[in-house]
């Protein structure tokens, strides 16, 4: 049975290369707060960016599992991205994936950027050519930085969300985000915010790292516009772990991220069936039983796909299976 549902919130990045050309001709900065960090415990790496700028997901965040994350921007040159990903995938470290992407650029005064590498190290890097107020702090596992903004409080703010914040990397970059805006953010006002995080095998399927990449591009309340799509995308990261560890047969690490799916998503008859589903593989029948009544009652129109499941032949002919695919 394939996963029924699939909400992962997608990053496109079709204008890649029209903001490409943008920062090429230093006629557009992407001014902007942002936080590049690392959780120590579960190894996810991210970034968590806003601005008074169209689609700034689209241009500042870069991540890849185990290797590191980057953000770039003010007159950003967008290959400072891949080619940092690339530089520290080799073994530099951010010092020294700093010191190389600044050599050979044609205008390093207007630079801003912030690397965490998979080990923990960071660096941030604010030219002396960017817009007032501009400035970033870095210690273990983060890197704050941002320019155009009201003043240095609001990257001390993304710092102190970080640091104080309980929770997975991406209640964490969220809680930074809201501190830097309630401390004034971006000086010209609110536009567009993303939040990416990576772990190695986290999206659908296992085939991807990309285990939550959202944005918003254009919003009058982008950071409550962010939130709200967060919540899906927190319940549909579980959902990912899950089902990957049921397609390959270890039911018994399925199960607490789908009921924890379960919980972050009550309305979802979706989850619900897949609960089921599980929860049968680990044994569980009366579970499953109680799981997929409440999926039918969320949603009819799985009765039929419950029928000919065969993920469900633990549940055929007994009473209670019957009366709920009636």
């Amino acid at each position: 049975m394939n996963k029924l549902t699939l909400l992962a919130v997608v990053l496109v990045l079709a204008s890649i290369g029209a903001s490409e050309g943008a920062a090429k001709n230093n006629d557009q900065p992407i001014a902007t707060f942002s936080i590049v960090a690392r959780d120590s415990v579960t190894g996810e790496l991210g970034v968590a960016v806003a601005s008074k700028f169209f689609t700034v997901g689209n241009v500042v965040p870069w991540a890849k599992a185990g290797v590191g994350a980057l953000a770039t921007q003010a007159y950003c040159n967008t290959s400072f991205g891949w080619r940092g990903l690339d530089l520290l995938e080799k073994g530099l470290t951010p010092e020294e994936t700093r010191v190389v992407l600044l050599r050979g650029d044609d205008n390093p005064a207007r630079r801003q950027f912030g690397i965490v590498a998979a080990d923990g190290r960071s660096v941030t890097y604010t030219g002396e050519g960017c817009s007032a107020w501009a400035g970033g702090r870095s210690g273990p596992n983060y890197a704050v930085q941002g320019n155009i903004l009201v003043g240095e409080a609001v990257v001390a703010a993304l710092e102190k969300a970080f640091l104080e914040t309980k929770g997975n990397l991406a209640d964490r970059l969220y809680a930074a985000l809201l501190a830097g805006d309630a401390a004034g953010g971006d000086s010209r006002g609110r536009q567009s915010a993303a939040l990416l995080v990576v772990n190695q095998g986290a999206g659908y399927g296992g085939y991807t790292d990309r285990a939550i990449d959202i944005r918003v591009d254009d919003h009058p309340e982008p950071f409550a516009e962010l939130g709200r799509i967060l919540k899906i995308a927190q319940m549909n990261y579980s959902w990912n772990i899950a089902w990957t560890a049921f397609t390959e047969k270890r039911f018994g690490d399925a199960l607490p991220p789908m009921e924890r799916c379960a919980q972050l998503a009550p309305n979802y008859g979706e989850v619900f069936y897949d609960l089921a589903v599980i929860r049968l593989a680990n044994g569980d029948k009366a579970g499953a039983l109680e799981a997929l009544n409440k999926a039918i009652q969320l949603n009819p129109k799985l009765t039929a796909q419950a029928k000919v499941d065969s993920d469900l032949n633990g549940l055929h002919g007994d009473r209670e299976y019957e009366k709920i695919v009636k």
